[in-house]
């Protein structure tokens, strides 16, 4: 029977991964309820956790290869899945660990119409008892899920919500809702981290158009005047369309997008100086850019009750993160600036190939679309 189960996963390891419901994020719930107990809710492929493989595959294929084992080996499985939640989760109150059972409210179902029947689902639930003298609860799971996208919800208190990178601790809430300020900073610096490496090292597209403002501005003032016209348009349309205010289609804005940056590198190589017309460029493609940064909000989720704490610290992250690229290309390239060669064998060269791949870009984001 082993040999049975190898040859199962070896032909699942081998069809196509495109077929899978792979989560980006771990959906979680944890609600404190007003008669002592909590419960978590984790949305993942339990079927691919049982099994240990990966969540890309077919989950109608690896729910069959589960039903295929013998009954013995199918409790055994089960009991791998409830050992693996026991190990890798953890609900601390005042840093002590939490005892729960676990359930699969999902077993034998199929979880949306997108999906087909599984063994164990796609929710987790942990359920247990609030110590009477506890005042702060934290929530950590462990680097094997995806980065956590974590919602708390307490008596006498709105939801908490926010995403943990993976194998990170949450801040300690108070168990009964008071005093939300040590959640509200864990709020605003994990956007801000999060805005941050959207530019580093995950924005290639934002990285290669500050460099195009970067490479045509020999003295700073000039570049700093972009930059922040920049900053200024793509914050209005990030809070803009953050709120529902404005909505335009990733089809639309990301081969603009990337239109924006092959625009700004083949301006560098047909002109020798700024133009006025460049700072309205400039502000145009910031409104762009902004549109962009909205989609990645988008997809990470703000919580509604430090909507704006979140919204901010995510700007000042990538404000911070387009600083540093302009930091980086000084250190790399500033000293040289004045010297005659600099425009053939620097701006010329890089803006070639900055224009080029923003030309691609444009291309396949468009035909891709």
């Amino acid at each position: 029977m082993r040999r049975l189960l190898l040859l199962t996963l070896c032909l699942l390891a081998t069809a196509p991964a495109a077929r899978g419901h792979v989560f980006e994020f771990t959906d979680t719930r944890v609600t404190l309820t007003g008669d002592g107990r909590f419960v978590v809710e984790m949305v993942a492929d339990l079927d691919a956790l049982a099994l240990g493989v990966d969540p890309a595959l077919d989950p109608g294929e690896v729910a069959a290869a589960i039903r295929a084992l013998p009954a013995a080996e199918r409790e055994a499985t089960e009991a791998r899945l409830r050992r693996f939640f026991e190990i890798r989760v953890r609900v601390r109150f005042d840093g002590q660990p939490a005892p729960f059972t676990l359930s699969f409210p999902g077993a034998g179902k199929r979880p949306s119409p997108e999906l087909p029947e599984m063994m164990f689902g796609i929710v987790a639930r942990m359920e247990g008892e609030v110590p009477a003298p506890a005042q702060a609860v934290t929530f950590w799971a462990s680097r094997t899920f995806p980065a956590v996208r974590l919602t708390l919800e307490r008596p006498g208190a709105a939801p908490e919500r926010l995403l943990l990178p993976a194998a990170e601790e949450s801040p300690a809430f108070p168990v009964r809702g008071s005093g939300t300020l040590e959640a509200r900073a864990a709020t605003a610096w994990r956007y801000a981290v999060l805005g941050f490496e959207h530019i580093l090292p995950a924005g290639l597209d934002h990285v290669l158009f500050v460099l195009g403002l970067f490479l045509l501005s020999p003295r700073p003032k000039p570049l700093l005047i972009q930059v922040s016209l920049f900053t200024l348009a793509h914050t209005a349309t990030l809070a803009l369309s953050t709120l529902g205010l404005v909505r335009l289609s990733p089809s639309i804005v990301e081969p603009l997008i990337a239109l924006s940056i092959a625009w700004v590198a083949f301006e560098n190589v047909l002109t020798t100086e700024l133009r006025p017309w460049r700072a309205g460029l400039v502000f145009a493609f910031g409104l762009l850019h902004g549109l962009g940064f909205a989609g990645v909000l988008g997809e990470l989720g703000l919580p509604r009750e430090a909507f704006f704490t979140a919204l901010v610290s995510f700007n000042v992250g990538v404000e911070l993160g387009q600083l540093t690229v302009i930091g980086l290309a000084f250190a790399a390239v500033g000293a040289f600036r004045s010297r005659a060669w600099y425009r053939a064998r620097v701006v010329v060269p890089a803006s070639l190939l900055i224009g080029l791949t923003g030309a691609w870009w444009t291309l396949t984001r468009t035909l891709g679309h």
